[in-house]
């Protein structure tokens, strides 16, 4: 599973970020990194979790 982020939508709030910060991080430029290029299993929900809470739905799941 991956994660994509339409960053044309994304606000940087950081509401994933704060909820799994082993895969998105924002920078001091307020801009949205996600860590790793797939999603361990281990993390999965938490990372399903952190994509519908994204007040502005600029976040999806790729392959899952």
């Amino acid at each position: 599973m991956k994660v994509e982020v339409d960053y044309d939508a994304c606000e940087a709030n950081a509401v994933c970020a704060g909820l799994v910060p082993e895969v998105f991080e924002v920078d001091d430029e307020d801009q949205l990194h996600i860590l790793l290029d797939e999603v361990p299993e281990l993390l999965a929900d938490e990372v399903r979790h952190a994509v519908r809470s994204c007040p502005k739905a600029a976040l999806r799941l790729a392959g899952d």
